[in-house]
């Protein structure tokens, strides 16, 4: 019988800060505000008929859980997860970021606003 002892590693430190090439971002940017991504997004998330998901703009990169971080994502990003009424958090899908040609970062995440008809 041989025991493993593994520990884990505490990152104290995480820089999320990510550029994105002009022509990429704007590609990112028109599929996740098209329709039908939308329309995807507001199914899975079963919103009411008379509301729907658009894209507020906002991407970041998930960070390391740690003391700093404890729901891994940067501090300014936590009022849209502590929001649910208003915001819904998504994982860019990766074909969109290949699509886009993001490949570092290789996850990002988008913000994403509920609004009423």
């Amino acid at each position: 019988f041989c025991a493993v002892k593994m520990g884990l590693r505490v990152v104290q430190d995480f820089d999320g800060s990510f550029d994105l090439a002009p022509d990429s971002r704007k590609l990112l940017w028109d599929m996740l505000r098209s329709e039908a991504f939308s329309n995807q997004l507001s199914a899975e998330m079963k919103l009411r008929d008379d509301m729907k998901l658009e894209f507020a703009e906002i991407l970041f990169q998930p960070v390391p859980y740690s003391s700093n971080t404890p729901k891994g994502m940067p501090k300014h990003i936590e009022p849209y997860y502590s929001n649910p009424d208003q915001f819904v958090i998504v994982h860019v899908p990766p074909n969109y970021m290949f699509s886009a040609k993001i490949f570092k970062p290789s996850r990002l995440c988008a913000v994403f606003r509920k609004v009423g008809a």
